[in-house]
């Protein structure tokens, strides 16, 4: 290993090569073999030979790419985009060497965040300042120059969106990342930096985010319930306010704390809505 080169993963796996110059291959199967990380490379080692994908040329982590029915029967892969070259990596431990691939990526990572940009709903005055991140297997951490530290629960992402924006007077790429912080107060977080940090940043927010999707069928009551919870009612308030008798309410936290849109916060019964709740009631009071 070159200096300052240290090992972070180490893994027997399989690996396909899928698109080459902006082309699909063909006859794509998986090698076996053994995939090394270490915080400057990837290699590939079978028994064709060694590949080696510096991390410099990354360009981003795509999702799936079933390509064919053998690329499709791996149900964990990585893809990994290098220009118009994507390369599938599948670890023994998927997860695990996924999360030290971006803390390989993003780890000490110098961006600009402006938080709150928005909480409970209302915008915020708050400027861009600079923050350094760091990756852990739940969460994003984020500390600013003004001494905040933010904390982002890769469970608690309700959204991202991404767009160019006006930053410190130039056109820049933005997250803005919908979460939670305190007494579980909806605030938004938006981040910018460099583009391809910004790639590799909304890949991993955006695991998060697609965790906290749901296509729930709900009742008309049940949404009644999740709209006041996402309004600021208190749980212990909700059978006066939604005009509902409190053993039916307590029946409605149940079966909302099945479906993982609430989250029971003590018995008898306090709840707190997760990221998932937030975005079905988020989503029907835009509907009415």
């Amino acid at each position: 290993m070159s200096e300052g080169e240290h090992k972070l993963a180490d893994s027997q796996g399989k690996f396909a090569q899928v698109v080459k110059n902006g082309r699909k291959l063909n006859d794509i199967d998986w090698k076996n073999g053994r995939i090394l990380l270490t915080n400057k490379r990837i290699v590939l080692v079978s028994n064709e030979g060694k590949r080696t994908i510096p991390l410099s040329n990354l360009d981003g982590l795509k999702g799936r790419v079933d390509v064919n029915q053998t690329i499709a029967q791996v149900s964990g892969y990585l893809s990994l985009q290098l220009g118009k070259d994507v390369t599938l990596v599948a670890p023994n431990d998927t997860e695990s060497f996924k999360t030290k691939l971006f803390k390989a990526l993003l780890d000490q990572s110098i961006i600009l965040a402006k938080h709150p940009a928005v909480k409970g709903g209302v915008i915020q005055e708050s400027e861009w300042q600079k923050g350094r991140l760091k990756v852990d297997d739940s969460e994003v951490d984020l500390a600013l120059s003004d001494g905040k530290f933010i904390e982002v629960d890769l469970d608690d992402i309700g959204g991202v969106e991404q767009g160019e924006r006006t930053v410190m007077d130039q056109e820049r790429l933005v997250l803005e990342v919908e979460h939670t912080e305190g007494e579980n107060t909806s605030v938004q977080t938006h981040l910018s930096g460099k583009r391809r940090h910004m790639s590799f940043l909304h890949s991993l927010l955006r695991e998060g985010e697609q965790r906290a999707e749901v296509n729930a069928d709900l009742s008309e009551r049940e949404h009644e319930v999740l709209m006041a919870l996402y309004s600021g009612v208190s749980p212990f308030e909700i059978p006066n306010f939604v005009d509902m008798d409190v053993d039916r309410v307590e029946e409605v936290y149940d079966r909302l704390i099945e479906l993982e849109i609430l989250e029971e916060v003590r018995t008898r019964k306090e709840v707190a809505l997760k990221a998932r709740g937030r975005n079905i009631a988020s989503d029907a009071i835009n509907e009415r």
